[in-house]
């Protein structure tokens, strides 16, 4: 499951791929909004010579949070300490990165929802306050210890905003939310990867693959590197639309960016179960998977898509997924 070619999430070949992140706003494609934002408070945090207020990133995995905060601290000219909440398992692994931070530093914690509650305590002071409060010693002979800390910038990660808690959301001064990509913009990434990696390729092979990259960079580039592997063993100079298809056709994602797990689980309900209701759990038996994994990886996307729906009775197929590999919905299917 974790090395799907569609997967959102970091694949242990992606560091491969870290050579291509933009290092200023003004090479970052996409997220308009989000970049318009950010130059503002950027330019006036140089412009008073202060430290960027605390910033949370938020949205699903694969759209550029890792790559923002990274070009945060080269538009304020700082440097970045990059970490994730499952890193810090203690107090003391904090005030490790905390007190090692120069003035104007900014420290990135990725999947930042996953903090301990106890580290997660420390960090408030250390947010609003720039102190770090730390007990040293046990029982009776315990003392609390104040220490000072320059003025640093947080840039928090999530893809479940939800998970933080209020204290530690509420002392975040930016919140920026992040969206899944249009296609057009896609293709200007995969445009910049190709011309960044020296691979010749055609604008509408560019479309070709972001058409299939479910809204994510990180999917495009990762297809666009096995495009280019293809391409090179079958002798083509340049990769054109022909050659992309072919090689998507090989590695088996179809144009909704759909791959096979993705359509063994929609034939299983449309086949076995006549196009449901059917439960979770038995459709997660169904096709051998874990019913969380169907929860929690493989049905966001169809349902964002509007293949599949979520109903009081079970899973539910829709129409457009009948019509998408060609078959005809039973009627039932037509009224969701």
């Amino acid at each position: 499951m974790s090395e799907r070619m569609v997967s959102a999430g970091g694949l242990t070949e992606d560091f491969v791929l870290d050579t291509v992140r933009p290092r200023f706003l003004d090479d970052y494609i996409g997220q308009s909004a989000v970049k318009e934002n950010l130059k503002i408070f950027i330019q006036a945090a140089r412009d008073r010579s202060e430290s960027l207020d605390h910033v949370l990133l938020y949205g699903p995995p694969g759209l550029g949070k890792t790559s923002l905060a990274m070009i945060i601290a080269n538009e304020l000219g700082v440097n970045i300490r990059i970490t994730s909440g499952p890193a810090i398992e203690r107090q003391g692994d904090l005030a490790a990165l905390l007190t090692n931070l120069q003035s104007g530093d900014v420290l990135f914690i990725d999947e930042i929802h996953r903090l301990s509650r106890s580290v997660e305590e420390i960090l408030y002071s250390a947010m609003e306050d720039f102190l770090l409060d730390i007990m040293i010693g046990k029982g009776p002979t315990a003392r609390s210890v104040r220490i000072d800390l320059p003025a640093f910038t947080l840039i928090g990660a999530t893809t479940r905003a939800g998970l933080l808690s209020s204290p530690l959301r509420d002392r975040f001064g930016v919140l920026l939310h992040l969206d899944y990509y249009p296609i057009d913009e896609l293709a200007e990434i995969v445009d910049r990867t190709s011309r960044i990696l020296r691979l010749p390729m055609e604008s509408a092979a560019a479309l070709e693959i972001a058409g299939r990259a479910r809204g994510t960079p990180r999917i495009a580039n990762r297809i666009l590197k096995r495009v280019r592997d293809i391409a090179h063993v079958q002798g083509a100079s340049v990769v054109t639309e022909d050659v992309a298809r072919s090689a998507l056709i090989q590695l088996k994602v179809d144009s909704l960016g759909l791959d096979e797990v993705d359509t063994r689980l929609l034939l299983a309900m449309m086949e076995q179960f006549g196009g449901g209701p059917v439960g979770l759990d038995t459709l997660a038996a169904a096709i051998g998977e874990d019913s969380g994994t169907v929860e929690d990886v493989y049905e966001p996307y169809l349902l964002q898509r509007g293949l599949i729906q979520r109903t009081p009775r079970g899973r539910t197929v829709t129409a457009t997924a009948y019509r998408h590999f060609g078959l005809t919905p039973p009627v039932q299917a037509w009224l969701v």
